[in-house]
């Protein structure tokens, strides 16, 4: 007996597909079926599907979060003063070493499902507060508990050094831990799950430990996620071997980046390597200024994150926002420089902001064939904007009114492979209260053992 397909049909709202064919309907229908978009046409007259009505709403594609260490949900804002010098002594030499698999949990928990309510469907849980497989294995449970989709990205704690133990640059990412997830959770995977490994890279490991990771990583076929900059690099000539080993490529993945020099930065986008930038955090800590232009100038273009929600906000609308008005704000500048004269138009069009935190994530991750539009064929990964609100109202251009005014109160729904998981401004099957007090709970007392200063 085969079982009917579930179709949900959503009609006529404002459909921003980020499909280089279908665009912008001013009025338009999606039809899902089971867990994909199916149609997308002005008007689709379907009798046997779930209606929903999507006037006065924005339908646009699932955000997609590139970069985020999900298990500091619950230091929120405890890091808003640092600079990145404060954070490696604050977090990875402190707060990280007090985390219980409880804790990494129920701050991934939590976070996954803010991600979900300000209208991501898509995270990048780079998790590197994982000293026992426990902790890694509560991070994979919280987030499929959250129903998010998820890139999980295995990597490392970074405590100093006990005597007699190795500095954490010098040890090699566990194949082993590697292996096991491999054939544990990410096995029988619904496809909402995905493996990465969030490694040193030369600039926090040795050479040797470097070139482990590459070739472990290329074997397993799986992405090879690492920050870049910050400080002096562990290994200052190490790219020059990677490259010169033909190790850099499309499994790659660079966070940050702000450091690289233009030669290098192009020769990383010819070989085929993957950035991620996180606006706000790189400027509020030190990182430098994001590359985002330095990418556009060579054809490329970044996928964007949070970073940390110990700094920041973890609302994928203001990280893209942040990034467009900042290169906007160095494009203007140099334009004064070299003119004397305010720009003739702006050199960074709304529309691509969008794409940063839709398909340029969704490139990144490799998964541009599942994720990052509304296009027939794939994944029923989609947010309703409520187009109506006094903030947002009249719109005008849909594409300016998501990137520059909406905000995650605007974000009536999230559906995520064709569930909904939030409906009317309301996150659905989660606990909020027992999260919160959990939450609360689990943040003060990791802050109070490491004595972090509640006073200004």
């Amino acid at each position: 007996m085969t079982l009917r397909a579930r179709r949900i049909l959503l009609r006529d709202g404002i459909v921003v597909t980020m499909d280089e064919t279908l665009g912008v309907l001013r009025r338009g229908s999606v039809l899902i079926e089971d867990e994909r978009i199916v149609a997308i046409a002005p008007d689709l007259q379907v009798d046997d599907a779930e209606t929903v009505e999507a006037a006065g709403s924005i339908v646009i594609p699932g955000l997609i979060n590139a970069h985020m260490h999900t298990w500091q949900t619950a230091l929120r804002g405890a890091g808003a003063d640092w600079t990145l010098l404060e954070y490696f002594c604050w977090v990875h030499a402190g707060l990280a070493t007090r985390f219980r698999p409880e804790d990494i949990h129920i701050a991934t928990l939590a976070g996954a499902l803010n991600q979900i309510n300000c209208g991501t469907t898509t995270l990048v849980d780079w998790c590197h507060n994982n000293p026992t497989p426990d902790h890694t294995d509560a991070a994979v449970a919280a987030l499929q508990k959250s129903g998010i989709r998820a890139a999980f990205f295995h990597g490392s704690p970074k405590p100093d050094p006990k005597p007699g133990e190795r500095h954490f640059s010098e040890i090699p990412h566990p194949r082993a831990e590697i292996e096991r997830l491999l054939a544990g959770p990410f096995s029988a995977s619904d496809g909402r799950l995905s493996l990465g490994m969030a490694i040193l890279g030369p600039h926090y490991s040795t050479l040797e430990v470097a070139l482990h990771d590459f070739r472990l990583s290329r074997e397993l076929g799986l992405i090879a996620s690492m920050h870049q900059g910050g400080g002096v690099a562990k290994t200052p000539g190490g790219w020059d071997v990677l490259e010169a080993e033909r190790l850099v490529g499309p499994l790659v993945n660079i966070v940050h980046g702000n450091d690289l020099s233009d030669d290098r930065l192009a020769r990383f986008v010819a070989q085929g390597a993957s950035f991620s930038v996180t606006p706000e955090n790189e400027m509020s800590q030190g990182h430098g200024h994001p590359i985002t232009g330095r990418l556009l100038a060579l054809g490329a273009a970044p996928s964007l994150g949070v970073d940390l929600e110990s700094v920041v906000s973890g609302c994928m609308l203001n990280v893209a926002r942040t990034a467009l008005s900042h290169q906007r704000a160095l494009d203007n500048a140099a334009s004064r420089t070299a003119t004397g004269a305010i720009p003739q138009t702006s050199t960074i069009k709304v529309q691509e902001a969008l794409s940063w935190i839709t398909r340029d994530g969704a490139r990144m991750l490799g998964m541009q064939d599942r994720i990052g539009s509304l296009t027939p064929g794939k994944q029923a990964d989609l947010v309703l904007i409520r187009a109506g609100d006094l903030d947002l109202w009249p719109v005008h251009d849909p594409i300016s009114t998501v990137v520059m005014q909406a905000h995650p109160g605007s974000v009536d729904s999230v559906m995520i492979a064709g569930h909904w998981y939030k409906r009317s401004g309301r996150l659905l099957d989660a606990d909020l209260s027992a999260i919160r007090i959990s939450l609360a709970a689990s943040g003060t007392r990791i802050l109070e053992q490491l004595g972090w200063p509640q006073g200004r």
